[in-house]
């Protein structure tokens, strides 16, 4: 058994299984010496909190394993206020029960601050719950997979065990590296989203909320800052504020000055959208693409038809207000 003892007063210290190491209990350990009473540690044969190993999950007594029989744990199932469904692997554990102090420590932002909640959410959402899934076998999707990700952070701290053939089989200075790499992920991750996605927000909720001045449809957002990451947040937006009639046109400036009108895709991983570009544009581009439209101005319509370019605003919003003019309309009773 590998374990990691703290130089902190307390003495405390952080168990795993040794041999083959895998992203899940190497991700536990980044988040627990995230603290301070697990902070510095170093080798010792008695453990306080052993993750991945002893066929238990018994939080009152620091024990977080998922590999037993009986275990079928997901944060759904231990929170019911949250709504991610599948199964834990001692990362998703350890983040469940410790991962707000660790945000705290690593953010400064405190428990009973919103934005801390936020951010607890989506690191689960998108890093932890990945972990979790690819540690307990759980497919991506349903059907047969059309290529293969040989890339993710599991796969990374996979690559670092010694191979089937190498002369030297210690797994230690691989663990090393895997949680050098893990903690760098993380770091990187949380501070993305806490200074660059959580703003974005903001710029995403003032678009929802002004969209009527933009187009009397509703459908068309304008946002006040081009770059920012918008999907996620307006999904959510159009949940939490309501929004009977789905939008479908985000227009902002690109790093040219000229702008852009993007489809709002049907959902956050297919590349279908809800209403795209009109047919006859679609790989057309600069006078030509004018000429056909009829709107001066324009760049292109890419040739799957979910974006388009002109170099006004007043020609961007032409184009999303045109391709909506043409959209078919739901009968009313």
């Amino acid at each position: 058994m590998k374990a990691i003892q703290s130089a902190f007063l307390m003495k405390m210290r952080i168990g795993t299984h040794n041999g083959t190491f895998h992203c899940d209990e190497v991700l536990a350990c980044f988040l627990l010496r995230q603290l301070p009473e697990y902070k510095d540690a170093s080798l010792l044969a008695q453990c306080d909190v052993v993750v991945d190993v002893g066929g238990e999950y018994d939080p009152a007594r620091q024990r977080y394993d998922h590999h037993q029989r009986s275990f079928a744990e997901s944060f759904h199932s231990l929170c019911p206020e949250k709504r991610w469904v599948t199964k834990l692997s001692s990362a998703g554990l350890i983040y469940l029960h410790f991962g707000r102090r660790v945000l705290e420590q690593l953010t400064q932002l405190k428990q009973h601050e919103p934005q801390l909640e936020v951010l607890y959410d989506k690191v689960y959402e998108n890093l932890v719950q990945e972990v979790d899934a690819v540690d307990n076998g759980i497919s991506q999707c349903d059907g047969e997979v059309r290529y293969s990700i040989s890339t993710t952070l599991s796969a990374r701290v996979a690559h670092l065990n010694p191979r089937w053939n190498s002369t030297h089989q210690d797994t230690e200075e691989g663990f090393q590296k895997a949680l050098a790499l893990v903690g760098a992920e993380f770091k990187d991750r949380l501070d993305y989203y806490m200074k660059a996605w959580l703003p974005a927000r903001e710029i995403v909720q003032q678009a929802v909320q002004t969209r009527y001045q933009v187009d009397p449809s509703g459908e068309i957002v304008l946002l006040a800052q081009g770059g920012c990451p918008w999907k996620e947040h307006l999904f959510a937006l159009e949940k939490e504020l309501k929004v009977d009639v789905p939008i479908k046109f985000v227009l902002y400036t690109d790093q040219s000055g000229h702008w852009r009108v993007q489809c709002v895709p049907a959902g956050l991983n297919t590349f279908q959208n809800r209403l795209s570009l009109l047919e006859e544009w679609r790989g057309v581009r600069d006078e030509a693409l004018s000429e056909l439209s009829g709107i001066p101005g324009c760049i292109f319509v890419h040739a799957s038809g979910f974006i388009g370019g002109n170099r006004t605003q007043e020609g961007a919003l032409e184009m999303a207000k045109r391709t909506l003019q043409t959209a078919p309309r739901p009968l009313l009773n």
